[in-house]
């Protein structure tokens, strides 16, 4: 039996620090190549589950975009069932109505809060059980709304979910997927919240001509509660049970995601556990003692360490960026938007954008693994800056064809970097141990961010008109140089001691 050396310090890999693993490996210039990590049908079905949340949040997004007049009683008498008690329509001015709209962004930055600390301490499972159960409470009380206040109660317990959701879930998917891609899987992520708006827009699109407008708000609910019992059949991330002092339990879930063939033992000597002897407490033999573990960090010990700052402004500014950029200026009110120069095919219109979305997303998903994550990001905000210009000489000049190829060029550029690489970052510059607090605070600015877009893009828009396109540009320039100076590039890197140790200027 060989023995494997592996050397590490404090705060990293070093030659100051020795531990033995008791490996059964065959000497060196004699190892067979491991056999490749597979896509096993458990790691699909895990992986499409838990981005059910997503899915959920991006639902949530637009399904008030298409049926706002019918909602709001500005259409008269309308055909179809009415549900006796419940009223046809809810009589509300703009100033309620962007109420009701915000209660999402307010329940998810409460959801966001909330849920990186469920999930540190017991378990990534535990919080996306609690975020699908508000998911399936809040649309029951929007379809059912007689009234604006359960209405907007309804909004709010929906975004509680969502919020937790996109916090929880893209933790989980890089947890769970193979190392050399998680870029791919992460992309997921965004490829669930666009198709999410799609769904939502397209029932809109359909259903927002009648009083079937309330079935358009009930299949959120149905959508949640498949997720719910479905996450009774998906197991815990390893890594986080590997944290938690289970590595058995760890090793056997690794080894069904990667397959019964697979090699996973690279693979679990990468995980960053319990400082200086993560790998024993996952390699050694049973009868051996357990090393400490470290403690998972609040959100106040990650605002207070200096070993965090850098990865608290890095992941909490790009998670900024892909709000403030403006996507929901176009998600949100796309029909107001594309209105006023098509007015009779705004909402087809906005169906196809939101298809188109996906499709970038899906297309590009591979880039992140294959060219980095800062190349993708710096791409994709080049792109939205650039669109947004087009944006403003379409509208001002009343050019059809150039505004709908800008919006097109806005959504696709948005599915290529900011989409979906935020959500990946969040758990690749933090360690495990902090990888909740510090996603928590940055969804909560993410969903701030939602907020002020939400609230005031229809103001500004109404003041400045075509000319409010020309802040996005400027948006667009700022964080370009943001993800320049302070995002490093982690493609390819174990954990987080090594992206920062590498790259500390990026």
């Amino acid at each position: 039996m060989a023995r494997a050396m592996l050397t590490r310090t404090s705060s990293g890999y070093g030659a100051h620090k020795q531990s033995e693993l008791s490996l059964s490996l065959p000497p060196k210039g004699l190892m067979a190549p491991p056999k490749p990590r597979g896509f096993t049908l458990l790691l699909v079905y895990t992986v499409y589950i838990v981005t059910l949340g997503p899915l959920l949040f991006g639902y949530h997004l637009g399904e008030l975009n298409a049926p706002q007049k019918v909602i709001t009683c500005q259409v008269d008498q309308l055909p179809g069932y009415v549900a006796s008690g419940i009223p046809q329509c809810i009589p509300m001015n703009p100033f309620q109505w962007g109420m009701v709209q915000s209660m999402f962004t307010v329940g998810g930055l409460f959801g966001a809060l909330v849920s990186g600390t469920l999930a540190t301490r017991f378990g990534r499972l535990f919080a996306l059980k609690w975020a699908a159960f508000f998911l399936a409470g809040g649309p029951v009380a929007e379809a059912l709304a007689g009234k604006i206040w359960l209405m907007a109660l309804g909004r709010a317990l929906s975004g509680l979910g969502a919020g937790a959701a996109t916090v929880v879930s893209p933790i989980y998917i890089s947890e769970i997927a193979p190392p050399t891609r998680r870029g791919f899987f992460g992309a997921f992520t965004q490829v669930q919240i666009n198709s999410g708006i799609v769904v939502a827009q397209l029932l809109g699109f359909f259903l927002s001509k009648s009083n079937k407008w309330r079935w358009v708000l009930a299949t959120g609910g149905f959508i949640a509660g498949v997720m719910f019992f479905a996450l009774m059949l998906t197991p815990e991330t390893p890594k986080w049970l590997a944290a938690n002092n289970r590595p058995r339990m760890a090793r056997g879930i690794l080894q069904r995601l990667r397959g019964n063939t697979a090699d996973i033992q690279e693979e679990m000597e990468d995980w960053e556990m319990s400082g200086e002897a993560e790998e024993e407490s996952l390699l050694a033999p049973p009868t051996g003692p357990r090393p400490r573990k470290e403690r998972g960090r609040s959100i106040i010990d990650v605002i207070k360490m200096p070993k965090y700052r850098r990865p608290l402004v890095a992941v909490t500014g790009i998670m900024m960026a892909q709000q403030l950029c403006g996507i929901n200026s176009v998600v949100m009110y796309s029909v107001d938007i594309l209105g006023r120069i098509m007015p009779q095919h705004a909402g087809l219109v906005t169906v196809i954008v939101s298809a188109v979305n996906v499709l970038a997303t899906l297309l590009a998903s591979p880039l992140p693994d294959k060219i980095g994550r800062k190349p993708c990001l710096l791409i994709s905000i080049i792109g939205m800056g650039s669109a947004s210009g087009m944006l403003y000489a379409g509208l001002a000049k009343n050019i059809q064809a150039l505004t709908i190829v800008a919006v097109a060029i806005f959504v696709a550029s948005f599915g290529i970097g900011l989409g979906p690489i935020p959500f990946i970052l969040a758990s690749e510059l933090v360690g495990s141990e902090a990888v909740g607090a510090v996603s928590s605070c940055a969804l909560a600015a993410n969903w701030l961010s939602t907020f002020l877009v939400a609230m005031f893009f229809p103001i500004l828009n109404k003041v400045l008109q075509s000319n409010v396109w020309w802040i996005f540009v400027g948006v667009a320039v700022f964080w370009a140089v943001f993800v320049v100076l302070f995002v490093p590039e982690s493609r390819g890197k174990a954990n987080a001691d090594e992206v920062w140790r590498r790259k500390r200027w990026c």
